[in-house]
């Protein structure tokens, strides 16, 4: 059994209710218990390296808190085989006020020193921007020039772009996340902070690709949730919740994810820890500030609600729908993922056919009392997918709002991507033909674009087709339904991460003329399975109760 005096005491006071810890960081420690100290024949604790960095904080910067020495085990955390890191990737992420930054600013200048002992171990620090780039180096460079520090001045030669340790010649600097003007050198590690404002893995995918030059390379990511919905948080974020829910393998990576569990806890300050570790009882001189002054903001809500989001976002570290925006929440599309309904009777068909060039949406409405099926199938252009999406990359299966993992859903049966120049209109005519054959669908719903294309060869085919002529002129109408339906979980979408995502993608907005279902993003965020399910749902008063079989047989007599 692994052991050492920071973990075990950390998880302790865990167990006895001494530290209130929300559910990413219980998830975390039960990881732990289970998968990392009983295999003391895989992995062993460098106590020397932990003491040591322990020792250099607190000697010549300050007394590090509880998560932090909690943390730093893990740091020098190594297999038995062969020394190298066991974790070197660490995601931190915490309410604003909770030391980050100092406890970067440690680190830093702890791996480029004597006590590390790497070579060349150079450390960069990337930000949005050069302010915050140079926080935690700022930090360093006036701890190295104080007066009374003539020890480190010795170690150490700060300028005030670089500090290059002497013994081991590593050098820490700072450098802003413009991937076009970066290069990737020999990092030993690279500390990513505020890293929510990373619009794209660029900047991640350029430092990355210079570790591996010295040993124990390891990368932190740092930061507070934020409002760039696109960016490499989502991507990581995701990869932690992942790695926490058990789908994927506990190693390489160490989430310390500080956060509310619920927005309901954002007016219980007793549990304002969960976000904050700094706001952990007993609240030492710098937690009793820290608390003070979120309290105060906390308060001024009552007077200033516009300033719910921020508070909310930067301080509990906690993500809250905007419901003036979003067509339904996030509880609210995750109950969309429900298994169909027996599906005898004849649906509405649907199709949004946006673009020639980017995706077409078809899709199926049944209806079942007041339950909704939307049984649904996209298509989409090649080049537009390896343009916005990197569809043909080998690692697109992951994805975002705008990154959209199109490959994933290709293999999960979503969606077909086809090598053409614009789409084939007969690819939609023969999935409705299909479709007629298993369901009987005989009428569908489109909006005008294109529609002089399509409707001759639907019709051609057999189709009833409906033009809805300006399709923002049912949106109004239709919002009352939409928001019901998803409130009351009348929508059934079954496993569709595809139709989830294309529902995200719509925000609501209060028009002179009502309410409109528009794109959160132009080009890359689609919409189109949405915009198809509206078009069905408005006609949806038409569903009648016909068999199936009742309906084969009329196109029986129709074909002989």
């Amino acid at each position: 059994m692994l052991q050492n005096d920071y973990v075990d005491s950390y998880i302790q006071k865990w167990k006895d209710g001494a530290i209130l810890l929300n559910k990413k960081r219980e998830q975390l420690l039960t990881l732990i218990e289970t998968m990392i100290l009983p295999r003391d024949d895989l992995y062993y604790f460098n106590e020397e390296q932990i003491n040591n960095y322990i020792e250099f904080s607190q000697v010549w910067y300050f007394e590090l808190d509880e998560w932090e020495t909690f943390i730093a085990p893990f740091i020098f955390l190594f297999y038995v085989e062969d020394d190298e890191p066991v974790f070197d990737e660490f995601v931190i992420n915490m309410g604003r006020g909770g030391g980050k930054n100092g406890f970067i600013s440690t680190l830093a200048n702890y791996f480029i020193s004597e006590l590390h002992g790497i070579d060349y171990y150079d450390v960069s620090i990337v930000a949005n921007s050069e302010k915050q780039a140079k926080r935690s180096f700022q930090e360093c460079y006036r701890v190295i020039n104080k007066k009374d520090n003539e020890d480190l001045l010795e170690e150490f030669e700060a300028y005030k772009s670089s500090i290059t340790g002497l013994t081991t010649q590593s050098v820490f600097e700072y450098k802003t996340s413009n991937a076009s003007s970066q290069d990737g050198g020999r990092e030993g590690a690279v500390i990513y902070d505020e890293y929510h404002e990373m619009e794209t893995t660029e900047i991640v995918d350029v430092f990355s690709g210079g570790l591996g030059k010295v040993d124990c390379g390891r990368q932190f990511f740092i930061g507070t949730k934020g409002f760039v919905r696109e960016g490499y948080f989502d991507i990581k974020y995701r990869e932690c919740e992942d790695l926490l829910n058990g789908h994927t393998p506990f190693r390489g990576l160490f989430p310390y994810i500080c956060e509310l569990d619920s927005i309901e806890e954002l007016d219980k300050p007793e549990v304002w820890a969960k976000a904050n570790p700094a706001l952990q009882e007993p609240l030492n001189k710098r937690g009793k500030r820290l608390y003070t002054k979120v309290y105060k903001e906390y308060e001024k809500l009552a007077k200033q609600p516009s300033g719910r989001s921020a508070f909310v976002t930067k301080r509990m570290n906690f993500l809250e729908d905007n419901m003036e925006n979003s067509v339904a929440t996030k509880e609210e599309i995750t109950a969309t993922n429900r298994p169909f309904f027996e599906l005898d009777h004849v649906p509405i068909g649907s199709l949004d056919f946006g673009s020639v060039r980017d995706f077409a949406a078809c899709g199926l409405l049944f209806k079942k009392s007041e339950e909704y099926v939307f049984k649904t199938f996209s298509f989409a252009c090649k080049q537009f997918c390896d343009v916005h999406y990197g569809y043909s990359n080998s690692a697109s299966d992951i994805g975002t709002e705008k990154r959209a993992p199109i490959k994933k859903w290709e293999k999960q049966g979503l969606l077909k991507v086809v090598d053409e120049p614009s789409l084939n209109p007969m690819h939609i005519v023969n999935w409705f033909i299909e479709m007629r054959e298993l369901y009987g669908v005989r009428k569908i719903v489109a909006d005008n674009y294109k529609l002089d294309i399509l409707r001759p060869l639907l019709e051609e085919a057999g189709f009833e087709v409906e033009c809805i002529k300006r399709p923002t002129s049912i949106h109004p109408l239709m919002a009352p339904r939409v928001e019901d339906g998803f409130a009351n979980h009348k929508f059934i979408f079954g496993d569709n991460p595809l139709m989830r995502w294309y529902t995200n993608n719509v925000y609501v907005k209060d028009t002179a003329n009502g309410k409109q279902f528009l794109k959160k993003e132009e080009t890359k965020r689609k919409t189109d399975g949405f915009q198809a399910f509206v078009y069905a749902l408005y006609r949806a008063n038409e569903l009648d109760e016909i068999n199936i079989d009742s309906t084969f047989d009329a196109y029986s007599e129709f074909y002989a």
